[in-house]
């Protein structure tokens, strides 16, 4: 009789329990249940600086690219810009956070300074949403990919271009931008590299700014004032080129300039002659080539290799023409002399 019983609490039991889960399975209430995730992917683009025309044209490449894939895969792919309006890598970390908070997909960066975002982009890959940087990397970070250039390399080729124009002696000066970015302080030691090689060159120092056009341009202006025996630049950045200012200030008969980047308001200095060669990066490329990577990892759970190299391309006056084309391909506007040139 005890035995029966007993049986019978236990199936009792047992069936309440069952019936409960059953409950709990039907009328779970939201909070402990994952938010659903809005259809299609958000990407949240975190450049340098939203006042860098350079980065202004990934953000092109990143908002063409969504379209395209979108209606290759036939989901909404939104690009969320998020870049901070001036230089600065506590407020990229602080982006990054804000951009896992509100769900995006995936995040796209170029570090500003790698010490202050590597922290963030731990915690948002922890938080499973996956990184990936361009330009600019922070390569101890758990992000799947880096897409850029080898600066170093890039500083060395820069170095050389400049020793040519200069015949290989005289006094020269690095304008290197944001002393906190890992990309151009490489570029700025392979410029060092470079010219170590070259007993006749001096180098008079290497000189950072705010990477404004207007900040880039007053500091070369004021260096040149102070070391008028400068003869040539090696700009590991061309920030100073996206205005006129330096035609007026300074002579192709006195100073030749040889800088990184080759968008269309530059091409107008290597037409005067005071810029005798760009190494033109496909800024474009950063976000067509990156969002197209982050839809391989995210969407279509492919891999990706963690470096993926983008070469410059060497922009003389001979080569105005074809370059000036390419921008206009990939939607910039190109004054008309240079399209048309041969």
């Amino acid at each position: 009789m005890k035995s029966r019983v007993t049986t019978a609490l236990i199936v009792m039991v047992v069936a309440g329990w069952l019936s409960g889960c059953s409950g709990e399975q039907q009328g779970a209430p939201a909070a402990t249940t994952a938010p659903a995730r809005a259809p299609g992917l958000r990407i949240a683009m975190i450049a340098k600086s939203a006042s860098n025309p350079i980065f202004l044209s990934a953000r092109k490449g990143a908002e063409t690219a969504a379209q395209e894939l979108a209606l290759r895969h036939g989901i909404p792919i939104e690009i969320v810009w998020m870049t901070p309006s001036d230089e600065d890598g506590q407020v990229q970390a602080q982006k990054i956070a804000q951009a896992v908070t509100e769900g995006v997909s995936a995040i796209l960066i170029s570090c500003s300074d790698a010490e202050k975002v590597t922290g963030a982009i731990d915690d948002a890959v922890a938080r499973g949403v996956p990184v990936m940087t361009f330009d600019s990397d922070a390569a101890e970070s758990k992000r799947f990919a880096f897409y850029g250039m080898d600066d170093e390399k890039t500083g060395e080729t820069l170095m050389r271009e400049l020793a040519a124009q200069i015949g290989k002696k005289g006094s020269v000066a690095i304008l290197a931008g944001n002393p906190n970015a890992p990309n151009l302080r490489k570029r700025v030691d392979g410029v060092k590299k470079e010219a170590a090689k070259n007993p006749g060159i001096r180098i008079v120092g290497t000189f950072n700014h705010a990477e404004t056009v207007r900040d880039a341009a007053a500091e070369v202006v004021r260096v040149q004032k102070a070391n008028p025996q400068i003869q040539g630049w090696a700009m590991v950045g061309g920030w100073p080129l996206f205005t006129p200012r330096l035609l007026s200030d300074l002579g192709p008969t006195k100073v030749k300039i040889v800088a990184v980047g080759a968008l269309p308001a530059q091409l107008v200095y290597v037409d005067k002659g005071l810029v005798p060669v760009l190494l033109a990066q496909p800024t474009y490329m950063w976000g067509y080539e990156s969002v197209q990577r982050i839809i391989d990892k995210v969407h279509l759970k492919q891999d990706v290799p963690e470096i993926i190299s983008m070469d410059v391309a060497r922009i003389t006056r001979a080569d105005l023409g074809p370059w000036a084309r390419q921008l206009k391909s990939w939607g910039f506007t190109v004054p008309d002399m240079y399209a048309k040139m041969p």
